[in-house]
C-alpha cells in the first residue's frame, strides 16, 4: 500500500510521531557530518544527507552492553540482562537497511543472540531513499543496495512538494492510522515514483569497473595479490573502518569484579578485526598479525566469505570506510586496483567492464 505525506505536514507528522516513542533521525553536526540524535521536529531533520558518521546499528548493538550481573555473596546469583528500550528510527538509507538485514541473518543464527534479537523487535525503522548519490564515495549500486529491498516499516520516497511512502508492515500501518497525516496515493503519484526510479537506473552506475556477479571469482584470485602489501603501508590499524561499517559486528566479552570480590558484570564492547590483539591466541600466537593480512581479511568478510554462506555482499556500498580512513584508503580504488592486478595476471577481459 502506497499513501502521501504533504511537505507541509510533515512536521505535524514527525512531532506525533515522537509522541508515541523515542524518535531519532538525521541531523547535522557540522562540517557535512550527520548522526542519528532524538528529535521531536521535523525541522531537526536533515532529509538530504551523506550516511551518519555511526550506521543505525549503534541501536542494535550498543557500543557496550551488559549481557549479566553476578553476586557470590551468597552462592551463585546470576542475573542475565537484556537492554533494550522501543525506539523509531527515521531517515534509514537503503544501505542502512542492507546493514540490519545482514546483522538480522547473523544474529538469528543458532545459537541466536536473543539480546540482539529482543532488541531488534522494539525498533521500528522508516526508510527514505536517496535519490541521487550521496557523494563520490558511495558505491551502493555495486552491491545492488540502491533501491529498497525490504527491511522497513514505512519507506520514504521524496516526489517534490510531497513524500511518497511504502507501508510495508502492520507496525507501518498504525502508524499512518494513528498519526492521520496521510492522504491515500493514486495512480499519478505511482507513476511519478516510477519515474524516479526509472531516472535513478540511469543515474546509478557500476562505481568499480567489474559486474556484481564476478566479484567472488575475482576475490578468489587475490588472495595472494599485491594490493594487500600495499595496504600494509599505509593502513594505521586504527579500526575506524570498522567501527563505521554497518555489517561489522565482531565484539569482544569481558568480566569486571567488584572491589569485594564478590559481584561483578559481564559485558560486550565493540571489537575490530583490525587490531593487531583480535587475533592473538594462547602461547602469543597471532594468526593475522600483519596489517595486509588483517585488510585482506575486511575485504573477504564484505565481498567472499558471506557470499557463500549467506548468498549476498556485507558491504553495502555506505562509504563511510573511505570517508572515516585516516590514511586515506579507498574501498573503490582498492577494488580498482584489484581487478587492474587480476588482469594483468589472467588475461584482460577477465571481467566485464563498464
Amino acid at each position: 500500500m502506497y499513501v502521501i505525506l504533504r511537505k507541509e505536514r510533515f512536521n505535524d507528522f514527525i512531532s506525533r510521531l515522537s509522541e508515541m516513542q523515542r524518535l531519532f533521525a538525521p541531523v547535522l553536526k557540522g562540517y557535512n557530518n550527520f548522526a542519528f540524535e532524538e528529535v521531536t521536529s521535523g525541522k531537526e531533520i536533515a532529509t538530504k544527507y551523506i550516511p551518519t558518521i555511526l550506521p543505525p546499528k549503534k541501536f542494535f548493538i550498543p557500543q557496550h552492553e551488559t549481557l549479566l550481573e553476578f553476586n557470590l555473596a551468597q552462592g551463585m546469583d546470576v542475573e542475565a540482562i537484556v537492554e533494550f528500550e522501543p525506539v523509531t528510527l527515521f531517515g534509514v538509507h537503503t544501505c542502512d537497511l542492507a546493514g540490519i538485514q545482514c546483522l538480522n541473518m547473523v544474529f538469528s543464527e543458532r545459537p541466536k543472540d536473543y539480546n540482539y534479537l529482543t532488541r531488534r523487535s522494539k525498533i521500528i525503522l522508516v526508510g527514505l531513499e536517496c535519490n541521487e548519490y550521496c557523494d563520490e564515495y558511495a558505491s551502493c549500486n555495486l552491491v545492488n543496495a540502491n533501491f529498497p529491498k525490504g527491511g522497513y516499516d514505512l519507506f520514504f520516497t521524496d516526489l517534490g512538494d510531497h513524500f511518497i511512502i511504502h507501508v510495508n508492515t502492520r507496525t507501518g500501518d498504525e502508524i499512518i492510522k494513528e498519526t492521520g497525516s496521510f492522504e491515500k496515493a493514486d495512480t499519478s503519484h505511482i507513476n511519478e515514483l516510477e519515474k524516479l526510479r526509472k531516472k535513478k537506473r540511469k543515474v546509478f552506475g557500476n562505481e568499480v569497473p567489474i559486474e556484481g556477479k564476478h566479484i567472488p571469482e575475482l576475490f578468489d584470485k587475490s588472495f595472494n595479490a599485491d594490493v594487500w602489501r600495499d595496504l600494509e603501508e599505509r593502513c594505521l590499524a586504527c579500526g575506524n573502518c570498522t567501527n563505521v561499517c554497518p555489517t561489522c559486528y565482531c565484539f569482544d566479552i569481558r568480566d569486571e569484579i567488584d572491589l569485594n570480590l564478590k559481584g561483578g558484570t559481564r559485558y560486550r564492547l565493540w571489537y575490530s578485526c583490525q587490531l593487531e590483539s583480535f587475533a592473538k591466541i594462547a602461547g602469543d600466537i597471532n594468526f593475522r598479525k600483519g596489517r595486509s593480512a588483517r585488510q585482506r581479511h575486511r575485504y573477504y568478510r564484505k565481498f567472499r566469505y558471506p557470499v557463500d554462506k549467506f548468498l549476498r555482499f556485507f558491504c553495502t556500498g555506505c562509504g563511510r570506510c573511505t570517508r572515516t580512513c585516516m590514511a586515506g584508503i579507498s574501498l573503490k580504488e582498492t577494488l580498482g586496483e584489484l581487478i587492474k592486478e587480476s588482469e594483468g595476471k589472467h588475461g584482460k577481459g577477465s571481467y566485464k567492464r563498464f
